[in-house]
């Protein structure tokens, strides 16, 4: 219930005077409604169609004498009509706070969203590598959409809770000795729902879980659809499927047993109840035909209210689950939050001079990991020159280029720009000097104007064909149906591979970067176009600061300087040709490997 009371404290802030004021609507309307069915028989009692002794309640005394000149039909119509008015005043007054109940609900439930939505993108890459991406989806949709619910559930039960103990203070009003007798129930039935409760809750948490586990593989399974129907392993998937399937139905079957055993039982101890509620009444208290009628409105608009809280309780509790997960979601990243809140807007990139060095860094994904990804790099990559670092896979190249970017922080040591460490606002100011491009490229669904200018909204149509141009894009872009507006599908699916890297190479190039690193960005790219980009890297030479991930290593003959890699350590570094001519050095070894691999 701690997470419950996280949100409440939440939504609390949020809403502030407008929650207090619907909570005052909630009272005002318990007020209007209680008073008017309980007071109906009394006030019917006043025209003397029923015997019902008024004299006991002072504030029908005044009105007595006024009822008693008059017919009884015409004082009928009187009461009756009032009541009529009394309710449609309540149920307009009800709309209206139904209204600000939902707009309290949904604007909260709005800085719910925003607030995780942000605070995920100010966590740190180390956040990232740790959570799996269908968890936090699954968090940011199916999870946030339980908890707007349960938020819903809430200010219902504390609707019925303000109706009920509004209702229980006028029906003592009526008999004491009638509401006391009923409100002990009722005590022992919200008592008695505390089991319901438990099953509900951990059956919510299955519920969480199983989710989790079906996004998760529904993402994974789509994201390698080709690699499934290329591999015939339609099968496999499939019984994973079926497997996971019969969970959650069993999950769901389960949850709907025990809220329909819970009502089951309410209906037949309420049945129970109302028997003996009447028997006692007949037998202990002497009611009559009248009494009998008061009885049974105090008992018609009591339980149901009470039934009500019990029902909010037991699905709030099945959501509890869920109010944990956007919770702990939302602490893990304030824990894992990369840096402090900066202005972004007044943050200017930054203006690199000498260059990137690396003192003594260590740096391991995990403190309990023995193995480190990088181990004592000490190096310098000058500004406005470019740096190839190559080596095996898995010897720390993307690793140490994540240490630029200021994605990972070194465990000991430190990364400096222009002699003053890597941190804080420092970080920002970077990336804003800097374009990345990765291995693996990524376009947004939708047109390729739009994908283009994601990285600089004000971009003119000149600007976007030079970049496209510099990319060897610029022809494939203009026999596409629509040119620049074309739609280019999930992740640019509609794309080659080699198609893709170009677009997000000149989205790149469009920004005008001082600092650009391409993670082995011309992999996926023919030989043709392949020296066509590398040409114009070659270009770009001495007006800004180029760090290249390469594989092929013919692709940076042209560097200022190699650095290689491997096992997490530089274990050479220097000029292409240098490097080239020391035969018993790793770069000349795989150099041979490559050439003789062409020939």
């Amino acid at each position: 219930m701690s997470h419950l009371w996280y949100f409440t404290k939440q939504i609390c802030r949020y809403s502030g005077r407008v929650l207090y004021i619907n909570l005052l609507c909630m009272m005002f309307i318990g007020l209007i409604e209680s008073a008017g069915i309980f007071l109906l028989i009394p006030l019917i009692g006043l025209t003397g169609i029923l015997d019902i002794n008024t004299g006991k309640l002072p504030v029908l005394k005044t009105l007595n004498t006024f009822f008693q000149s008059m017919p009884e039909t015409v004082s009928l119509v009187i009461i009756l009509g009032a009541y009529v008015l009394l309710m449609i005043g309540q149920s307009i007054f009800k709309r209206q706070q139904t209204i600000l109940g939902a707009k309290i609900q949904q604007n909260f439930i709005s800085q719910v969203r925003d607030e995780t939505y942000k605070s995920l993108l100010k966590a740190n890459w180390g956040f990232f590598l740790k959570k799996r991406k269908a968890d936090i989806i699954n968090i940011m949709t199916n999870e946030t959409f339980h908890v707007s619910a349960g938020i819903q559930l809430f200010l219902q039960f504390l609707s019925s809770f303000v109706f009920t103990f509004i209702q229980v203070g006028i029906a003592f009003y009526l008999s004491v000795k009638m509401t006391g007798f009923l409100l002990f129930f009722g005590v022992l039935l919200i008592v008695f729902s505390k089991t319901f409760i438990r099953k509900s809750q951990s059956l919510g948490k299955e519920q969480v879980l199983l989710t989790q586990s079906y996004l998760a593989g529904i993402t994974d399974h789509f994201n390698g659809i080709k690699d499934i129907k290329s591999n015939s392993l339609e099968e496999v998937h499939v019984n994973w499927f079926q497997s996971l399937n019969e969970k959650m139905e069993k999950n769901r079957i389960q949850s709907t047993t025990v809220n329909s055993t819970s009502q089951m039982t309410f209906k037949i101890f309420s049945a129970c109840l109302i028997a003996i509620f009447v028997f006692v009444s007949i037998k202990m208290f002497m009611a009559q035909t009248a009494q009998l009628m008061l009885i049974t409105v105090i008992f018609s608009r009591l339980w149901p209210s009470i039934t009500g809280i019990q029902s909010n309780l037991e699905m709030i509790g099945a959501i509890i689950p869920s109010f944990k997960a956007v919770a702990d979601l939302q602490h893990e990243c304030v824990e894992a939050r990369e840096l402090e809140e900066y202005h972004n807007k007044t943050v200017r990139p930054i203006n690199m001079e000498q260059g990137f060095s690396c003192h003594h860094v260590f740096f391991r994904y995990s403190q309990k990991e023995d193995i480190y990804a990088l181990q004592d790099i000490n190096i310098n990559i000058p500004a406005n020159r470019m740096t190839a670092v190559v080596g095996r896979s898995g010897a720390g190249k993307s690793t140490l280029i994540d240490l630029f970017m200021g994605l990972n922080k070194p465990e000991s040591g430190h990364v400096s720009i222009d002699g003053i460490p890597l941190s804080g606002e420092r970080i920002l100011a970077l990336r804003k000097a800097m374009s990345y491009i990765p291995q693996d490229p990524f376009l947004f669904n939708t047109t390729l104007r739009e994908n283009l200018m994601i990285i600089k909204e004000n971009a003119s149509e000149e600007s976007i064909w030079e970049a496209l141009e510099f990319a060897a894009a610029a022809d494939f872009v203009k026999k596409l149906p629509k040119g620049l507006d074309t739609l280019i599908g999930d992740r640019g699916i509609r794309l080659s591979g080699g198609e893709r890297q170009r677009i997000v190479l000149a989205r790149a190039i469009l920004r005008k970067p001082s600092i650009l690193i391409l993670d082995e960005a011309t992999s996926a790219l023919d030989t043709e176009n392949e020296a066509k980009i590398q040409g114009a890297i070659d270009k770009l030479k001495g007006t800004m600061t180029i760090i290249v991930i390469a594989h092929r290593l013919t692709t940076i003959r042209n560097a200022d300087q190699v650095l290689v890699m491997d096992g997490g350590k530089v274990i050479q570094m220097g000029e292409y040709r240098v490097l080239e001519k020391e035969k018993r050095g790793m770069f000349s070894g795989m150099l041979g490997v490559q050439v003789e691999s062409t020939m």
